[in-house]
């Protein structure tokens, strides 16, 4: 049962599973029912509002539901005398060796809790911590019921050994998920929030990795360039570490800041960005798509806007037209990607868009992963989003579910996924697309003010 307990909880690096693998190890082979409690690695850590009852078992498949409701109720109301405050404030095992239905109501409150413990009638109890790395990760509750009788001294003793296995693997479940809030943190702080432009809804999505509490070169950016135009950007830094994050962080700056300043268009603005990687020899290769929505004043009045592109080795955007059908932006042709061939002519391609049509950029990880090709993944995207299509969803609606169907329980890879929705113009600006914001130095729309007051202007 050791080795068991050795080999499942290092099979897992999820506090939650782990709980889970451990309450069914633990019963029927030392005890009738078990909970196993979690404490908060926060300014809670060692105290008593920082235990939370995350799992329980019971051999009996019909004391189940009443184990679970007395895990759910019991910590609020135990009392300061209980065995659980006693173990987690000694760090010592505490045992109830007979009696332990009588001895836990004393130390409960009047109340549902109290009144589960004479549903399940304990006889014998133990409370173990489950020590980690120099502080107590959680506690195990253990109880025998008169049938199976008292906790022997041989299943304590086991128990210490399973506790102790149990709590280093708790507690490096609670260091790679501090890791991989600070990797996720520093990734997404990185990135801005996107424009507001009128009528057009801009929704932003990234979902790392769980395989690894790594950064990535993942990354969306959209902006609007002084004369009106919305850029849309996705891209992917070669890489899965601290490395290609920071030269995402290089390759994301550069290719912002010249579209922002130039006005220039998709095609220029790889071919600039690429020279000067290679003049501030960035030394690294992405994958980029820039895309960028025009509209004239007589394509304003004929309720279309253009949508011109360059891509740079990345997967195809697809557009979800009013009618449902979807379509990939596959373009004239891919290029190579950025940090190749800095001389390179790169090429644009362009097309007209109805108002109401949606379009979404995302990255490799959405589409491609182990045991499924980019052509599969492809394809999967498509009718997934002509599915989703007719179920008329919000574009925040829309991207959630996408990333919900397309992505596995455990995702290999980061994604990131930029979407946009051109809302129609003859109307007001719907309210999920938010508030109207511009920069101070963009041009407002034609006919915007008259249709819906003044835009809000960012400082």
């Amino acid at each position: 049962m050791l080795a068991e307990v050795t080999t499942e909880l290092a099979e897992t690096l999820d506090a939650e599973e782990a709980v889970s693998r451990l309450t069914q190890l633990v019963v029927p082979a030392l005890a009738d029912w078990c909970i196993v409690t979690l404490a908060d690695d926060d300014e809670r850590a060692g105290t008593w509002q920082g235990l939370q009852d995350a799992g329980s078992w019971h051999a009996d498949p019909e004391l189940r539901p009443a184990l679970e409701r007395y895990a759910q109720t019991r910590l609020a109301a135990l009392t300061d005398r209980s065995y659980l405050a006693r173990a987690l404030r000694t760090g010592r095992v505490v045992t109830v060796p007979t009696g332990a239905t009588t001895a836990l109501q004393d130390v409960l409150q009047p109340g549902e809790a109290r009144d589960l413990v004479g549903v399940l009638r304990p006889e014998s109890a133990a409370i173990l911590p489950l020590r980690g790395r120099g502080r107590t990760v959680g506690l195990l509750t253990l109880c025998n019921g008169t049938q199976r009788g008292q906790l022997t001294r041989a299943d304590i003793e086991t128990a210490r050994d399973v506790a102790s296995r149990a709590g280093l693997a708790l507690d490096n479940a609670r260091l790679y998920r501090q890791q991989r809030d600070l990797a996720e943190g520093l990734q997404l702080s990185m990135f801005t929030e996107p424009p507001e432009p009128d009528h057009v809804q801009v929704v932003v999505r990234y979902s790392p990795a769980t395989e690894a509490a790594q950064v990535g070169g993942d990354w969306y950016d959209s902006f609007l360039q002084p004369g009106g135009a919305t850029v849309l950007v996705i891209g992917d830094v070669i890489g899965h570490d601290v490395a290609a994050a920071a030269a995402m962080g290089q390759v994301r700056t550069l290719l912002r800041g010249i579209a922002a300043d130039s006005g220039a268009g998709p095609a220029e603005v790889l071919v600039r960005v690429d020279k000067v990687m290679q003049t501030l020899q960035v030394g690294t290769t992405a994958t980029v798509v820039v895309a960028r929505l025009e509209q004239t004043p007589d394509e304003r009045e004929r309720g279309i806007t253009h949508l011109r592109w360059s891509n740079a080795g990345h997967p195809p955007p697809m557009v979800v037209n009013p009618n449902g059908t979807v379509t990939p932006l596959a373009g004239v042709q891919a290029d190579l990607l950025l940090g190749i061939a800095p001389e390179i002519e790169r090429v644009e391609s362009d097309v007209i868009l109805d108002r109401a049509a949606t379009v979404l950029l995302y990255t490799d990880g959405l589409v491609e992963r182990r045991g499924q090709g980019l052509d599969d993944g492809l394809s999967l995207l498509r009718d997934t989003l002509a599915d989703l299509a007719a179920e008329d969803l919000t574009l925040d609606e829309l991207c959630d579910e996408v990333l919900r169907r397309m992505l596995p329980k455990r995702p290999e890879d980061d994604v990131a996924l930029v979407a946009v929705r051109l809302h129609p113009q003859d109307r007001p600006r719907p309210a999920e697309a938010g508030p109207n914001r511009l920069p101070p130095n963009v041009e407002v729309e034609p006919g915007l003010e008259a249709e819906a007051g003044p835009p809000r202007r960012d400082s």
